[in-house]
């Protein structure tokens, strides 16, 4: 895999030609497996050149599929990432799309109003499920969640649903399945706030400081609230004792709750969105894997989403879906973040790894380390095996898949998506010409076109134009030089943001 990386910048990639665009469509997968992971850098497993992190799992997808170089979330933070990805559509052009408290109204359109990737998969005859990581709201606010809670993951698109209401660092610590939350007690009522307000006995990072583990610890306030098996968390809960998760075991629980629907399906078609709470915060892996990296817990929980990402081809090998007959799209929601509100000596154990290597930024940044992420895609038979330096983005998955399955987008649904299916087999380079990029604060646009990057000026800080091919790591700001090409950029960026509600 390391050659791979390489040879992009040698100039070694992969070869296209007219007439492989030409060639027919391959019969839609039976299996569709879409494997989020979240907060996971493009140079933070070995199948991106990491040494110090293997992850047979991953890079034996990407030995036997088509490693991207030039992939992109819309955002660098998770929730307007995943918006964009469900819904085809940036999600500036929606207010409420930042970074949701756990108590969130669901932000999605529902069936009736818009298609989502879940509509679409479940138009195309598959059985389809959301499991894992969510953050995309439940409800219509005021969430009761003490009883069934509506719209949720049945009314975008997902006939089976096994998810965390948000992050793992949010209350509520809790799965909702088909929209319940499992294993309540009807006699320990949940109660959920972000306003603030301390429930009766509730214990705080403030008010109860021993019970911290000691990777559990707030490195600020804002996650000082609840603390929920030793770790502090963002907002205040009570009640839903016997429906708490435990941090070790949510790998776990999350692949196995996957397993059991891969299963279930008996071979029929069926489209899995899997997402991790790996490497998210706080990080707390299992004892199969604490200690098992040399970059301490970050590395830890690395490979803990790398044994779920085995599990799961297993799950489907074994169930009857041969990796001639799967597609599996394995991705980030995001660019990386060492440390990211507790104490849990990730800026020690880190100090020498670079997770975004050789790009610049991170997590809540508009340089290209903040949406520029891993994109593998495995479907051995009709993917060859290579590296594509095609310009994708993630939102680009609902025309796409939709093109392989011979369906219409309805109209007003998936606006800025687009189809690039033949990119997306490695019959062609040619994809996306121009992409923009969205950061958690301002200023809140970049755009790529072709190989160049405009960031606008901001404050006391002067636009920026680099020139990606030349400059990976966006040093040499060529805007003074280039001040036709930057006024060009600009004029554009601010004419595809002309309808941003942000």
């Amino acid at each position: 895999m390391r050659i791979r990386i390489l040879n992009l910048f040698c100039g070694l990639i992969l070869c296209s030609n007219a007439a492989a665009l030409n060639e027919a469509l391959p019969t839609p997968p039976r299996a569709i497996l879409l494997f989020m992971a979240d907060d996971l850098g493009y140079h933070d497993t070995s199948a991106y050149g990491c040494e110090k992190v293997p992850c047979p799992n991953v890079e034996r997808l990407a030995d036997q599929g088509l490693l991207f170089t030039d992939a992109h979330s819309t955002n660098s933070v998770c929730t307007p990432s995943r918006y964009s990805l469900l819904t085809g559509q940036y999600a500036w052009r929606q207010r409420g799309t930042g970074i949701l408290p756990g108590d969130a109204a669901l932000i999605l359109p529902t069936r009736d109003k818009a298609a989502t990737l879940g509509t679409l998969m479940q138009q195309a005859g598959y059985r389809t499920a959301a499991i894992g990581k969510w953050h995309l709201g439940l409800g219509s606010g005021n969430i009761d969640w003490n009883q069934p809670i509506a719209p949720s993951p049945a009314e975008v698109g997902f006939d089976y649903s096994f998810i965390m209401a948000a992050t793992g660092d949010r209350v509520p610590c809790v799965y909702v399945e088909n929209g319940q939350v499992c294993k309540l007690d009807p006699q320990d009522p949940i109660r959920v706030n972000y306003r603030g307000q301390t429930y009766p006995g509730e214990k705080t990072a403030t008010s109860h400081p021993e019970l911290l583990k000691p990777w559990g610890r707030p490195s600020n306030n804002q996650h000082a609230g609840t603390i929920i098996d030793g770790i502090s968390r963002i907002g205040h809960m009570s009640g839903g004792t016997a429906a708490l998760w435990k941090d070790q075991d949510i790998a776990d629980d999350i692949t196995t709750a996957a397993e059991r629907f891969i299963a279930g399906c008996g071979g029929k078609p069926l489209f899995l969105y899997f997402c991790t709470n790996d490497i998210h915060v706080p990080r707390d892996p299992h004892a199969r894997f604490r200690g098992k990296s040399p970059l301490g817990i970050r590395g830890d929980v690395t490979l803990q989403m790398d044994d779920s990402l085995g599990r799961l081809m297993t799950a489907l090998e074994t169930a009857g879906y041969p990796a001639t007959e799967t597609l599996i799209i394995f991705t980030s929601d995001n660019g990386p973040v060492i440390s990211d509100g507790y104490l849990d000596r990730a800026r020690i154990d880190c100090a020498d790894h670079k997770p975004a290597h050789p790009w610049r930024g991170g997590k809540y940044t508009l340089y290209e380390g903040g949406t520029r992420v891993p994109f593998i895609v495995s479907w051995p038979g009709t993917i060859q095996p290579g590296t594509s330096p095609a310009l994708l983005c993630q939102m680009d998955i609902g025309r796409t898949l939709a093109t392989l399955c011979g369906l219409e987008i309805p109209a007003g649904s998936m606006r800025d998506s687009e189809n690039h299916l033949p990119a997306l087999l490695g019959r062609s380079q040619d994809a996306r010409r121009e992409l923009v990029t969205q950061a958690f604060e301002a200023p809140r646009y970049a755009l790529r076109s072709g190989q160049s990057k405009y960031i606008p000026a901001f404050r006391k800080q002067p636009e920026q134009l680099y020139h990606l091919a030349t400059d990976p790591a966006e040093q040499h700001n060529l805007a003074p030089q280039q001040p036709e090409e930057a006024a060009r950029l600009r004029t554009r960026l601010q004419q595809l943001t002309a309808d941003s509600v942000h």
